[in-house]
Parts: C-alpha cells; structure tokens; sequence
C-alpha cells in the first residue's frame, strides 16, 4: 500500500495527482478530427435538422375540428365566432355534453349551435339540450338527429348541381335580409318554414318550425371560414345565430355517446367458452398449413411444346367482346390499334393526337379532313355498323400505306 502511493504524483494540496492523459491518444484523437471535420460538421447539421423536423411532427397541431371555433383553416368556424363577439354576442365553446348543458342552464335564452356530423347524441341527450335553449339551430343534421328532434323537419336530398346559387323564395326576415346564397354541396329539408329551394323542389336548405324555436342549415359553407364571405353567408349566419346576446357553440364527440342505452355486442351476447375457440382455431390453421405446406413442394416453371397464334387471340378476344356484347370497349381497341398504325405510316411519333392523325391522313391522300376525322371518332351503335366501320378503318389504312 504504502509503495504503490509512493509511484503517485502528489498534487499542490498534498492530495494524490489523477493520472495524466496519454499525450500520444490525444495527438490522435485531434488528428483524426481535423482530418474528418468537414463529415463531422455535415453529420451535426443532419443530426440538428432531423431533431428539428422530429420536433415539428411530434409537437401539437392546432385545431382540426370542422366547424370549431378554433379551428382557423377553411372548414372551422373562427371567423364568424369572431364576428359576432364584435356584435356583443358571447359564443361559449362546450367541450361536452355536460359542458353544453351547464352553460345553457346558466344562460336561460341563449342560443344553441349544434352540429353532431356523425349523429352521437340519442334521444333523451337532444331533448334535454332543447329543453334549455330558446333557440336551437342544427347544421346538416342526420336522420337519427332530426327523428330524435321530432320537429316536423325532414331530410329532402341534396341540392342538384344545376343550382349552384340559391335565392331566399320566402317571407323569413333573416333570409330576405341576407339574399343569396351558395348551394353547392348543400342538403335540402322539408318543414313548417322553408327558404332556399331549388326551381321545381318544395325542399330548401334553410327550413325552421313556425314558431322559430329550431332551425335547420343545409351547408357548412354558410358558416365556415371559406364561405363567410361569399354571397349573403354573413349576415345570415349572423343574424340566425345572433338573436340572443349568448350562444352556446356544441360539437359532439365521441366522450358524449350514452353507453347506457347501447345495444349488447357479440362479446356480450357470446356464451363464456367462445374465447377459448379462437385461439383453438388458430391453432389448428396453423396444423394444417403445416401438414400441408409439407406435402407440397416449390413451383417449377417448365416450358410447354404450345404455340398460341396472334390469329387465334385476336378471335378469341372477338369472341369475348361479341357475347357481352362490348361494342365501346371493342370501338375503342380498334380506333387505338388504327391509330397507332396510321402514326406509325405517316411518321408522326407516338405521342400523336388523333387530330394530328386525321390531318397528316388527309394532306396525304388529299381527302378533307373532316371526313377522316369523324370517322375516327365515330362511335357505332350497334354490332353491324360496328363491322362496317371497322372495314372503313382497314381501307383507309390500306389507302395510306399503298398512296
């Protein structure tokens, strides 16, 4: 003991010196660095900016939720929450069903917004939200919704595509007021009061009871971010969800379903011992694939002595298309095999038109060109003409080869 503190360095303080490092691994250690640095710099910038991208996808996004008045993007409803703040209403974002139900038991009068897109709330969740508000307003509501609401209003189709605007067509202040508005993607409904209708639909897309207590939106677009400002959205979203000085905004989600009145599953309804049939049956699919995995070797690609004609093919194909009698889908394999042969003579490439065709054919054979044209983009209708233009298309072919 006292030999090996006799071989230590003692340090300034009378306290045993720590070894010294090599100096010759140190050289090393620096040589290989200088000699590696540009790497080394590229690797902590990759290492910097993976940690970077990392961080960005794992950190928490902002509000998605359609019709949210967080959300920002095209489909929430920040911008009209906003709005009508400035107008002194007081929108009260509920989170749950009970966050919905206190806020309108503490607000009597205040209006609800409801938009349940995937239809969770049953029968006794609505009626006790309606129960509570003076004024309820449903957007897109499904069947279920509108059954359980029990109003009068029901669901009529979508408004077609050839009414894209849609003017009010009723005596309802708030929709007078407001004009038209965009009926593109929007649902129709039938009730006491209707506005919105499409030409020849007793349908619209705003439809209230008389008594104004409930009113049904057909369109998100009347109240998103994307839509506000488009046509009479604002004002009608305005004046249809600010009539009272709070509104109680409620998006369903999945926490608010009443598991109490929910059918039964099959885990339910299946007898104790049906758990240990599955992992039985796994069991003996994995035997039997086993057993017959053994009994059967690898696949062996050998050639066959048979020569299959082009000829034959072509027949046989014929064959199919006449039995279903595929007269388009045999018009469209003859017009594309003359036209890639038609280029393929008159050296136009293979990226041509059959424009380009037509019009190289007749400076070619100094025909018009509409006649080759309609030709080629004829379409028979039944299954003689279809032989007869085909015949058309082999001679004009013949035509261009031989001129």
């Amino acid at each position: 003991m006292t030999e090996d503190l006799k071989t230590q360095p003692l340090a300034a303080d009378g306290q045993t010196a720590s070894p010294a490092v090599n100096p010759t691994l140190r050289g090393k250690a620096g040589s290989w660095i200088r000699r590696h640095r540009g790497w080394a710099a590229i690797g902590a910038v990759f290492a910097v900016g993976l940690t970077v991208v990392i961080s960005a996808q794992l950190a928490p996004k902002g509000d998605t939720v359609p019709l949210s008045v967080h959300n920002v993007g095209p489909g929430g409803a920040r911008a009209v929450s906003e709005i009508l703040g400035r107008h002194g209403v007081t929108v009260r974002d509920a989170r749950s069903y009970t966050s919905a139900m206190d806020s309108l038991t503490a607000n009597p009068g205040a209006t609800l917004l409801l938009y349940d897109r995937n239809g969770l709330l049953d029968e006794e969740q609505l009626t006790r939200l309606t129960a509570e508000a003076r004024r309820v307003v449903v957007v897109t509501p499904r069947l279920n919704t509108l059954s359980a609401l029990d109003s009068g209003i029901n669901q009529a189709g979508v408004v077609p595509e050839a009414a894209p605007t849609l003017e009010p067509g009723c005596s309802q202040a708030d929709a007078e007021t407001a004009g038209a508005v965009s009926g593109e993607n929007g649902f129709l409904y039938d009730g006491d009061e209707v506005c919105y209708r499409p030409p020849g639909s007793a349908a619209g897309m705003l439809a209230s009871t008389r008594d104004g207590a409930l009113t049904v939106l057909g369109n998100t677009a009347l109240i998103n971010n994307q839509g506000l400002d488009e046509y009479g959205h604002a004002a009608l979203a305005l004046r249809t969800l600010g009539s009272s000085k709070d509104l109680v905004w409620y998006l369903p989600g999945l926490a608010d379903v009443n598991g109490a009145d929910s059918p039964a599953t099959l885990d339910d309804l299946a007898p104790e011992w049906v758990r240990f049939l599955g992992p039985w049956l796994a069991f003996i699919a994995i035997l039997a694939i086993i057993w017959r995995g053994r009994r059967l070797g690898p696949l062996v690609f050998e050639p066959l002595p048979v020569v299959v004609k082009a000829v034959e093919t072509a027949e046989g194909r014929a064959r199919l298309y006449h039995d279903s009698h595929a007269i388009d889908r045999a018009r469209d394999n003859l017009r594309a095999g003359t036209l890639v042969r038609l280029a393929k003579d008159l050296r136009l490439g293979s990226d041509a038109t059959a424009d380009d065709v037509a019009g190289a054919a007749a400076r070619h054979l100094g025909r018009p060109e509409t006649g080759i044209r309609d030709l080629l983009q004829e379409h028979p209708r039944n299954e003689a003409r279809l032989v007869q233009w085909s015949q058309e298309l082999e001679k004009l072919e013949n035509e261009v080869r031989t001129r």
